[in-house]
């Protein structure tokens, strides 16, 4: 399925309780972030269904704000990604959703990379997930 991902979709409100972005109008809604599901671990999770965005009259598939964040992940983004905690997401509720998730990244080819992203991010609180699930 083609969906809308990435700092797109982040300003984009979703279903979820998050803050997203507020860079709405500073974006370029003709050049979206638009990825098929079926190239992704994360498959069809977490994708909205029948939203608008800016400047176009159809409805879109688009990833809510934690799919979004995931997706920067898996590619490496972490430029864009970074403030996921306490800019984008803004809400403890869903962290171990968000880490149960990223941790289908292990065997991917930036994990050490997302594992430091996550220290950063979650501090601990990643660090005490990781312990208590056995990830070193």
């Amino acid at each position: 399925m083609l969906y809308i991902t990435g700092k797109h979709a982040l300003n984009i409100p979703c279903s979820l309780q998050t803050c997203g972005d507020w860079h709405q109008p500073a974006l370029k809604w003709e050049n979206i972030d638009l990825r098929n599901s079926d190239d992704s671990i994360f498959g069809d999770y977490g994708i909205e269904h029948d939203k608008y965005i800016p400047y176009h009259q159809e409805s879109f598939s688009i990833a809510n704000h934690i799919r979004a964040l995931l997706d920067l992940l898996e590619v490496g983004n972490f430029a864009i990604a970074q403030g996921m905690n306490n800019d984008y997401i803004c809400n403890d509720e869903y962290d171990n959703e968000i880490f149960e998730s990223v941790l289908r990244l292990k065997y991917t080819e930036h994990w050490n990379t997302i594992d430091r992203f996550m220290g950063k991010e979650y501090f601990s609180k990643w660090l005490n997930y990781k312990k208590g699930n056995q990830v070193g």
